[in-house]
């Protein structure tokens, strides 16, 4: 197996990789995580909140495990991911399941009409697209307004007690155990420790949110930082950089005004926007998953 460059991510290159270890994806994550990523998919289901009569999308989904628990609770998930070999497995464990869909598609570029669905998630797979920006972007393109996006990522432990040791176990222990468990998936965790360590630390990812057009932004951390857990709404109101007099004329909605004295809407969970506002606060629809 080809390792892919974690600065390129080459589409083709991280989709072979997830081709190669489909079968085996979910038990290696089980088994490295020591249970742990059954507790996360919890946390992050219930902060997409799903309920009968969504149409949820499930990005990066992989073979359907975290679409599955959505699934569950009556939503309609639409499964994404650009690895074939994860979509067969996919298909192949969940075929009696028909409130899931599975669907190829790439993360930057996605093949759904705007508006199209009342929720997004993504767990542990924006680190792997090329453009996570642009990823962001498409994630509010296609929710509705006053939908929300969640996003479930592996991230920075912000103590150095955790952080030190963490680092330590992701680029000795985990390619051993995943290299046991399945000879071809070495190099693939190699690349995840990687990826893992470039990527951007909880408050970046915020303010990517935030450039992207997300309002109400907010993160909360799992098993320490391990993984953190980032949500964010779609605004009501027009597209950022879209004039309201234009929108409305393309959907034929008229534009809506607030009087000149109302007061901005609290959110309903600890903001990230203010350093002095408390970032890992629990998350009141996330539940207990520390």
């Amino acid at each position: 197996m080809t390792r892919p460059d974690t600065t390129t991510k080459h589409a083709s290159d991280v989709s072979a990789m997830f081709d190669e270890v489909s079968p085996s994806y979910d038990l290696i994550n089980d088994v490295l995580t020591v249970g742990n990523d059954r507790l996360w998919r919890i946390a992050t289901t219930r902060a997409v909140d799903p309920r009968p009569g969504m149409r949820i999308l499930d990005l990066a989904a992989g073979t359907g495990t975290s679409a599955a628990a959505l699934a569950a609770h009556g939503a309609r998930v639409v499964a994404a991911d650009f690895s074939e070999g994860m979509l067969a497995e996919g298909r192949r464990r969940h075929a009696d399941n028909p409130l899931l869909e599975f669907v190829w598609a790439d993360a930057t570029a996605l093949p759904f009409e705007d508006d199209t669905f009342d929720a997004a998630t993504i767990s542990y797979g924006l680190r792997n697209v090329n453009d996570p920006r642009l990823a962001l972007a498409e994630m509010r393109r296609v929710v509705r307004p006053g939908g929300r996006v969640v996003i479930a990522e592996f991230s920075t432990p912000p103590l150095a007690a955790i952080r030190t040791p963490y680092r330590w176990y992701g680029r000795h222990v985990l390619p051993r155990v995943a290299g046991a468990i399945n000879r071809g998936a070495s190099e693939a965790y190699r690349y995840l420790n990687e990826s893992i360590e470039a990527w951007p630390d909880q408050d970046e990812l915020a303010r990517w949110m935030r450039e992207a057009g997300f309002e109400r932004v907010a993160y909360r951390n799992l098993t320490f930082g391990i993984v953190a857990l980032h949500r964010g709404f779609v605004p009501q109101g027009p597209t950022p950089g879209k004039p309201a007099e234009t929108e409305a004329a393309e959907t034929g909605k008229p534009v809506e005004t607030e009087p000149a004295d109302a007061e901005p809407a609290e959110p309903d969970v600890p903001s990230t926007d203010s350093a002095a506002e408390t970032k890992t606060s629990a998350d009141p629809e996330s539940g207990d998953a520390q």
